[in-house]
C-alpha cells in the first residue's frame, strides 16, 4: 500500500514551521525551569510543527528524556514521575518563598504568592503519579 502522508512543505510554509517551532521549543525549555511558564503546550507546538516540517527534529524531540514521555503518552497515560513531583514542589516553594521574602514587601504580594504556590501544590497533588512498573 503506498504511503498516504502528504509531502513535506516547501517554501515559506516550511521557514515558518521551523521558525515556530524552534522559537516554541526554546520556550518550553524555559518553562522547565521557570515555575509560571508552562513547558507543555510550547513543547507540544513545537512537537506538531517539527512533525510536518522537520521529522528529523520530531523524532529527537520524541526519543528526549525531558519530553519524549509527554509526548508518547496516550489519552489516559498523563502522569509525573515522583522525582519530578518533588523536585517541581521543591523548586516552587524555594523560588515562590525567596521572592517572598525577599522581593515582595506588601501584604497582598505575599499573600498572592502564598496562594499562587498552594495551588501549584495541590494541582500536582491531584495529577497522577507514574505507575512503579512504567518506565
Amino acid at each position: 500500500m503506498p504511503d498516504a502522508s502528504p509531502p513535506p512543505p516547501s517554501g515559506l510554509r516550511r521557514v515558518v514551521l521551523v521558525v515556530t517551532g524552534v522559537v516554541a521549543l526554546a520556550l518550553g525549555v524555559l518553562g522547565v525551569a521557570l515555575p509560571l511558564l508552562p513547558a507543555t503546550p510550547f513543547v507540544l507546538l513545537a512537537a506538531a510543527c517539527f512533525a510536518g516540517a522537520w521529522p528529523t527534529m520530531h523524532a529527537r524531540l520524541t526519543r528526549s528524556r525531558l519530553f519524549g514521555p509527554m509526548l508518547r503518552a496516550g489519552p489516559g497515560e498523563r502522569y509525573l514521575p515522583r522525582a519530578t513531583k518533588i523536585g517541581v514542589l521543591v523548586f516552587a516553594w524555594l523560588s515562590i518563598g525567596a521572592t517572598a521574602v525577599f522581593v515582595a514587601h506588601t501584604a497582598w504580594l505575599r499573600a498572592l504568592l502564598g496562594i499562587l504556590v498552594l495551588v501549584l501544590t495541590w494541582v500536582l497533588g491531584r495529577m497522577p503519579t507514574q505507575p512503579p512498573d512504567r518506565p
